[in-house]
């Protein structure tokens, strides 16, 4: 594999590039944050090992940096900041791995080998169809039968998630993190009611419903 590794404590960098080298690897090693991001948008790698902390610029704003670029390399976030809150931020970051200090290489090598063996991202679908009904992600436009309706931004999302799941029951708790973020139950119908609204603009006016209510379980969306 060729690895961009970017930390910036002396030790750990030559430890670690030193056990790549001794594997077969080949190990780019940097200790600046800005100088990597450079390197990482003009160099190919296997996947990229990054600490959070660095100098010039941070471990998630460069990734973050090289995800809205473009770069879809596994990266793996190495580092002495291991909280479930801090987990999540480097994978919500565009990370795909976190692994903390201290560490055994030999885990350091496994994680990696195993996001090496990744097959790459395809492409994010632009445009979602059940049956009749298509959405147009970029346009934010939908239409059943050719005809179009109009959604509410909400009502838009709200659609959106559930023909991304096509077949599949989602719960209430589920739709209301999607869909509305909150990570508490708000103790109010906002989802019935959008449901029912939901379904009087893509169901109501044709022969044949695609919303289900599945009691006592949850919503699906499926010919």
């Amino acid at each position: 594999m060729r690895i961009l590794f970017v930390e910036d404590d002396a030790r750990t960098a030559d430890y670690v590039s030193r056990g790549f080298t001794e594997a077969g690897h080949v190990a780019d090693v940097l200790s600046d944050g800005r100088d990597a991001l450079m390197h990482g948008m003009n160099e190919r790698f296997d996947v990229m090992v990054i600490d959070r902390m660095l100098p010039g610029l941070d471990g998630l704003s460069l990734v973050k940096a090289l995800r809205a670029s473009g770069n879809t390399t596994p990266v793996l976030f190495l580092t002495a900041v291991g909280g479930v809150d801090d987990r999540v931020d480097g994978l919500e970051a565009g990370g795909d791995d976190y692994l903390v200090k201290p560490f055994a290489f030999s885990e350091l090598l496994a994680r990696l080998n195993a996001l090496a063996r990744r097959p790459p991202p395809t492409a994010e679908k632009t445009k979602l169809q059940v049956a009749d009904l298509e959405i147009d992600l970029i346009r934010h436009a939908c239409r059943r039968g050719g005809i179009a309706i109009d959604l509410l931004p909400r009502e838009f999302a709200l659609l959106t998630y559930l023909m991304q799941n096509e077949n599949r029951v989602l719960t209430r708790t589920m739709l209301l993190e999607r869909v509305w973020d909150f990570h508490f139950d708000p103790q109010t119908s906002v989802v019935e009611t959008h449901i029912s609204r939901l379904r009087a603009k893509i169901d109501k006016p044709f022969a044949k419903p695609l919303l289900h209510t599945i009691r006592s379980t949850g919503y699906s969306i499926h010919a």
